[in-house]
């Protein structure tokens, strides 16, 4: 078989090794010859560890895989058949600021969703754009697998401002609501056929499929604290999801739970600083780690950093792609009138047939009608954002802030959203020039 070249963009990333793990138990099926791992000067020192581990880890694996890290991004993209996108433009410290800020004025502070969400996108989505122009150059044909976040509107940036067809979101989210799920039903993940119909981090459950049965409501009956290690468990009311007829995820805590997981996050800065100051220590433990020229393996710590099965899920996207497997799994795609509650051409999270023509929408039927609303105003705030952030055009920025459901303050909403344009000055010049 003729060998793949993969691109991995923030090859740096402490989530790398997992990538690499997920490639070499998959090399029978998924014959990747280079996997060049790229990423910025500022990133350097970290692109060097995991890229000598990347290589440790092939080496005892015996696989005839070559690691290359570059700075240069357009060496890494010519001829690619696949690129990954993990990036985090600004580094750690951008998403403490994401955090910080609103918190300080009394917003809920998280990286994905509300303002700091808001403002990770507005860093990403020229960067992202412009990877996909050189991919129109050096690598027309091949595959954008994005699981950069926030995923749903760094999607929804690509379909609209690229040309740029043969892209897919990932996230991990459904993997572990659907671990969670087949462990309520004592089963394996493989004979629980689990529905998702959504948005990225607003996606529902809206059926459970065992032996040609539903069983959402058995689930209902026992679901309670799933969580992640971002997210915590708060426990939800049986009565409130049941009268609501889906199973929401973990992210749907922040709107469904606004107040508790405001007054939360704000006692928690107060104590402890913000969740991306945690994560910082969390990556120089894992950095510490990946050094030791013993290790070969991916650690079991990587687990701790809040973002497990990412790149495993990546992995098995591209060896679905690959081999035209045909099998289902749940990614961020156009939505084709999969789900009614969205426009045709709108970006949407649902299980999708995976064949070599790519990701092929399942229809989930209609949500709930008392999911509509926020997934409505969630999408909008989702076109908005994408408006402002490849004209730099303040006003729509202010838009995209008010109608986000975390921020419901026009004084706060203008406060925050000039300290933060301020605050990542650096990486908005649109917003500038």
């Amino acid at each position: 078989m003729k060998g793949i070249k993969i691109a991995t963009i923030g090859g740096g990333s402490s989530y790398t090794p997992e990538l690499i793990e997920g490639f070499i138990k998959r090399y029978d099926k998924l014959p990747v010859s280079e996997l060049w791992l790229v990423d910025i000067e500022e990133g350097k020192h970290k692109l060097e560890i995991v890229g000598d581990l990347a290589k440790r880890m092939v080496d005892a694996a015996g696989i005839p895989m070559k690691i290359y890290t570059t700075l240069d991004r357009r060496e890494a993209l010519k001829d690619a058949d696949f690129v990954t996108t993990q990036l985090r433009v600004g580094l750690l410290d951008a998403r403490v600021k994401d955090e910080r800020i609103p918190l300080s004025h009394g917003l809920l502070g998280q990286e994905t969703n509300g303002a700091g969400g808001l403002f990770k996108a507005f860093r990403t989505i020229p960067v992202i754009l412009d990877i996909c122009k050189d991919m129109d150059e050096l690598c027309k044909d091949a595959w954008l697998i994005n699981f950069t976040n926030p995923v749903g509107i760094v999607m929804e940036a690509i379909h609209r401002y690229s040309n740029r067809r043969k892209a897919v979101g990932l996230c991990n989210l459904p993997i572990g609501m659907h671990k969670e799920i087949a462990g309520i039903l004592k089963r394996p993940m493989e004979e629980v056929h689990v529905t998702f119909s959504g948005l990225n981090h607003m996606v529902f459950v809206t059926a459970v499929h065992v032996d040609g049965r539903n069983v959402l409501e058995k689930v209902i009956d026992n679901w309670g604290t799933q969580s992640a290690k971002n997210v915590t468990g708060k426990e939800w009311d049986r009565g409130f999801i049941k009268a609501l007829g889906a199973i929401p995820c973990y992210y749907h805590r922040y709107y469904y739970m606004a107040k508790e997981y405001l007054d939360e996050g704000l006692e928690y800065y107060k104590q402890n600083g913000t969740r991306a100051e945690k994560v910082k220590k969390i990556e120089d433990e894992l950095f510490e780690l990946y050094q030791n020229m013993n290790l070969s393996e991916k650690p079991k710590q990587l687990e701790e950093r809040g973002g497990a099965y990412y790149s495993d899920a990546a992995c098995n996207l591209i060896c679905s792609i690959y081999n035209d497997t045909r099998d289902i799994q749940v990614v961020n795609t156009v939505n084709n009138g999969a789900i009614p509650e969205l426009e045709f051409n709108e970006i949407g999270e649902m299980g999708c047939i995976i064949a070599k023509e790519g990701p092929i929408p399942i229809a989930a039927g209609k949500l709930p009608k008392a999911t509509s609303g926020l997934i409505q105003q969630i999408k909008s705030f989702e076109i908005a954002a994408c408006e402002a952030a490849v004209s730099g055009d303040y006003d729509k920025a202010l838009l995209a802030m008010m109608i986000n459901p975390l921020v419901g303050s026009q004084d706060l909403a203008i406060k925050v959203l000039d300290e933060m344009l301020e605050a990542h000055k650096e990486y908005l010049p649109l917003f500038f020039n």
